[in-house]
């Protein structure tokens, strides 16, 4: 069994070699054939700061991060054993607790707070894609959870609680459906991404796809196309009510079915932001960043990561089993006084080769 002083030395921010005269990320991103103009202001900030929770027999992904009132940085994220592969977030993922005294740790697993219920529960085999919020003098920690070890039963939750280390309330029903058959959102809720909004209302936004779309997609490794809604309430519990405008985000017209998931929103000089995995908007190593002014109406997004060789990061050759090494996807934000200050991404690969957090310093 590993011993504690192994674990936390595992938990360690991995150092990163920067090549000689490595270019920084703005320039690099030429090399990826990227448009003239495509790369955001945000993506200029990005100064790379290493791994984190690497866990020698889990994956760790959807890194959420929060700054608690004793100072310490506390993330929520989800892990699943390394046996079960990249593939076991679908049906065997919890999420856990850990804290540090900074962004860039080292960080120390905690507890697991929600884990898969069994049998009768519609959050029954899996937990995922946490996302931690500070809302009306609560702590909230929205996640996916599904009922069969599919797709087709992922919905969004909302477990709250009084502290950073609960105990969470955990709900006995979901906290968003999915449309009726036919419609563009008809086959599941995920990725939860939440804001108060300065009207008092609750926002939240989801992703989803059409499921006759998903079982006919020409792809099988990209089946549906994915977008995103939004649901508004004036309670935090609920009921959440979805937006006669819906998707807000949506490219399936661009073609080659184009599309997005992942998303963080946030608020920021009176405009809504967001980052978000690309889904072949520009490239499926990047990421996207998009503003808005009222929340519902997304101007076009230009890049706001880039894959972490770009950023001089240098690791070992690529494992067959991770067909996404290299690239950093589920990005959240840690915020200090409504401001973005680290970003916390989920990345293929560290010590152990299955998956762990990578942080970014925004300068």
């Amino acid at each position: 069994m590993t011993s504690r002083r192994e674990f936390l030395a595992g938990l360690m921010l991995a150092p990163f070699a920067r090549a000689a005269g490595a270019m920084s990320g703005y320039q690099a991103g030429r090399l990826l054939d990227l448009p003239k103009g495509s790369l955001s202001k945000f993506s200029r900030h990005l100064k790379p700061v290493g791994r984190a929770l690497e866990l020698p027999d889990w994956y760790v992904w959807c890194n959420s991060p929060i700054y608690g009132p004793d100072g310490k940085v506390h993330v929520f994220f989800s892990r699943w054993p390394k046996a079960k592969g990249m593939g076991g977030w679908i049906n065997s993922s919890e999420i856990a607790h850990a804290v540090a005294d900074s962004p860039t740790g080292p960080f120390e697993y905690l507890e697991t707070v929600l884990a898969p219920r069994g049998p009768g529960f519609w959050d029954a085999t899996t937990c995922h894609n946490p996302s931690i919020q500070f809302v009306d003098g609560k702590y909230c920690l929205f996640f996916m959870g599904n009922s069969n070890g599919k797709t087709d039963t992922k919905r969004i939750g909302l477990a709250i609680a009084d502290s950073l280390n609960g105990p969470w309330q955990r709900p006995d029903q979901p906290l968003l459906q999915p449309g009726d058959t036919g419609a563009w959102d008809d086959h599941c809720t995920t990725n939860p991404a939440f804001i108060k909004h300065p009207n008092g209302q609750y926002w939240l936004y989801y992703k989803s796809w059409n499921t006759q779309d998903y079982l006919t997609a020409p792809d099988p490794t990209i089946r549906g196309n994915r977008k995103y809604g939004l649901a508004v309430a004036d309670k935090l519990e609920g009921p959440y009510v979805k937006y006669a405008g819906n998707p807000v985000i949506d490219f399936s017209r661009q073609g080659n079915n184009k599309q997005f998931e992942d998303a963080f929103v946030w608020r920021e000089n009176n405009r809504f932001k967001m980052l978000a995995r690309d889904m072949g908007v520009y490239n499926h190593e990047v990421g996207l960043y998009l503003e808005s002014r009222d929340g519902k109406e997304w101007a076009f997004p230009k890049v706001a990561y880039l894959p972490l060789r770009e950023y001089g990061v240098q690791e070992p050759p690529a494992p067959q089993n991770l067909k996404r090494y290299g690239r950093l996807e589920r990005p959240q934000l840690l915020m200090r006084n409504g401001k973005p200050e680290y970003l916390f991404g989920a990345s293929q690969g560290g010590q152990a080769m299955t998956a762990s957090a990578f942080v970014f310093r925004i300068t």
